[in-house]
Order: structure tokens, then C-alpha cells, then sequence
């Protein structure tokens, strides 16, 4: 609508001029042929018909011009021609009572009839008072010639026009807002949506969560049969254990096998001291490895000196035990 009264606005501006003109030139001749024709109900109704195709032709182009801006919004508005047939069809619960009562009171359809209130009231308000203060001259108008008639009426319209247009902004802007707000609304999840939704993605978080308890479980019981493996165990000495391995045949470089805290470091120096593997207390070694080194890693080379020592010290401490 918005863009109908726009289009039709900027025709009036634009070329009232010129189609009032065409439209005084039209109708001048058969107007001026009323004296020399004799009015009967056929020759009246031939007269009013060449009248109404003679305004036509003027004003044809125009409307046309306006009928094309308003499909162009519609398409824009609804990004495209929607061609559904089965919309045709005949559906009897369109024609039911009660289901046309509940459309009828449906709080969409009472927004709607409260904006085509609105917008009826704004233009019939907005003509009113631009027509009433003017009565006295519209009835003035017959001292005046075709010409005038219409340039003053082109005037008239053009006041009315340009309110109208102001005012449809205004409803077009509000319900644009409306609507925009209407549809973030409709389209916001309920959590109980974004919980199924989470799942469908990532997973069942009590399924995920079980699945990682296990997976720990079983890389907790990987690190402990490891430990008996292991050259020595590095504590801190009670919060932190931390097992290492070397092989200088196969490995570059000392590799971490099991590490954990607390309850978990001390199951590490109790499985040590059962298979009589060393036991070395360096916190800060203990502390430095458990934070920087994951498990089946090798240790970085910043650890290089310290862990040469304290495997050194394990080995020397075999030979002097014959092992």
C-alpha cells in the first residue's frame, strides 16, 4: 500500500500538469458539443461513455505505471511469484464454523483488524481536515473554466497526497517494526527446544558424559599398567608422582607413562614400591613434568638436564644393587 501511494504520489507531482492538460483537451470538445445535442437517456449515456474512455486514455499509463511499482513491492516483499496450487483446492475446514470463528478471534487477525482501523481512521481524519476548511471554495468552482477546475483540483489532491503519504510512512515504519519484532519472537527456541537441539548436534550430554568417564577409566587403567614398566617415579613427594621410561635403543628422549595427583599419585608410588620401581622426590621436577608433558610424551628438551640426572642417579643406583 505504502508503495502504491508513493508511486502514485510521485506521478501526481511529476506529470499533473501534463495530464491535466490532456484531460482539458479531451474532454473541452464534447463538453462544448452539450449545446448542440439533443440530451435523450441514449444520447446522454453515448456522451458519459466517450467521456469516461477519453479520461481513460489519458490516465491509462499513469495507473499503469502504479499497478507495476505495487506488483514490483509485492514480489520484493515476498522475494519472488508464489504459485501454489494447492492452495485452489477446496478445503472444507475453511468453511467450518467454529474454525472460522477461532480465525476470526485469533490474536493475529485482531492486530490486523486493529491496523486496518488504524489506517482507515489516519486517511479518513487526514481528509477531513483538509477538505472540510475548504468547502466554501470547492463551491466556488463553477465560476471558474475547465482548465482552472483542474489545476486547482490537482493542487487539492496533491495536499491530500502528500499528508496521506506522511502518515502511511508512519504506519508503514510501525508495522515493519511489528512485524520484525512479531517474527524474532516466533522464531526464538523454548529451552526444552534447545536442549533437543544440543543433542541432536553434539550428543546427549549424560551419554557424553558417560562415554568420557569411561574413556578415563580406561586411560587410568592403561597409565597404572605402565607403571611397573617404568625406570623411575618422580614425586613431589606426596601431592604429585610422575613415571618415566628410557630406553636409549629406541627412544630419543624419556618418555612419560603415568602421572596424576593426589589419590591418583599416591596409586602410582604404591604400585612403584610393589614392583620395585625408584622412587625420586623433586618437586619441582614432579610439578614442571605433570603441567607440561601428556601422556605417552616425550619429556621438552628445557627438561633435558634434570631428568639426565635423576635417570642417572637410577642407574647407577642399579649397578650398585647388581640389577
Amino acid at each position: 500500500m505504502w508503495a502504491s501511494l508513493v508511486a502514485a504520489f510521485i506521478i501526481v507531482t511529476t506529470l499533473s500538469g501534463r495530464m491535466a492538460t490532456g484531460v482539458a483537451n479531451t474532454l473541452a470538445p464534447l463538453l462544448g458539443s452539450l449545446g448542440s445535442t439533443e440530451l435523450t437517456p441514449e444520447s446522454l449515456a453515448a456522451l458519459l461513455a466517450g467521456l469516461a474512455l477519453a479520461v481513460a486514455k489519458v490516465l491509462a499509463w499513469p495507473f499503469a505505471v502504479v499497478i507495476v511499482i505495487t506488483v514490483t513491492a509485492m514480489v520484493i516483499q515476498t522475494k519472488g511469484f508464489m504459485w501454489i496450487p494447492s492452495k485452489l483446492a477446496p478445503d472444507f475446514a475453511r468453511i467450518s464454523p467454529l474454525a472460522g470463528i477461532k480465525r476470526l478471534f485469533s490474536p493475529q487477525q485482531l492486530i490486523e483488524l486493529v491496523k486496518q482501523l488504524a489506517k482507515i481512521g489516519v486517511i479518513g481524519t487526514t481528509m477531513v481536515l483538509l477538505i472540510r476548511p475548504r468547502i466554501r471554495e470547492y463551491q466556488s468552482l463553477a465560476e471558474l473554466d475547465l482548465l482552472g477546475i483542474l489545476a486547482y483540483l490537482r493542487d487539492r489532491i496533491f495536499a491530500l497526497m502528500l499528508a496521506v503519504v506522511l502518515f502511511s510512512t508512519l504506519l508503514m515504519v510501525s508495522d515493519f517494526i511489528l512485524q520484525r519484532f512479531r517474527f524474532m519472537e516466533k522464531m526464538k527456541m523454548s529451552k526444552q527446544e534447545v536442549r533437543d537441539e544440543n543433542k541432536q548436534q553434539e550428543g546427549d550430554p549424560m551419554v557424553k558424559g558417560r562415554i568420557r568417564s569411561l574413556r578415563m577409566k580406561r586411560a587410568r587403567q592403561r597409565m597404572m599398567q605402565a607403571v611397573p614398566g617404568a625406570d623411575v617415579v618422580v614425586t613431589n613427594p606426596t601431592h604429585y608422582a610422575v613415571a618415566l621410561k628410557y630406553d636409549m635403543d629406541t627412544m630419543g628422549a624419556p618418555v612419560l607413562v603415568a602421572k596424576g595427583t593426589e589419590l591418583v599419585a599416591k596409586r602410582i608410588r604404591d604400585l612403584a614400591s610393589e614392583n620395585e620401581v625408584p622412587i625420586v622426590e623433586n618437586p619441582p621436577l614432579a610439578r614442571a613434568l605433570y603441567a607440561t608433558v601428556e601422556l605417552d610424551e616425550e619429556i621438552p628438551p628445557e627438561h633435558y638436564k634434570a631428568v639426565a640426572e635423576v635417570i642417572g642417579y637410577v642407574m647407577r643406583l642399579k649397578g650398585e644393587l647388581g640389577l
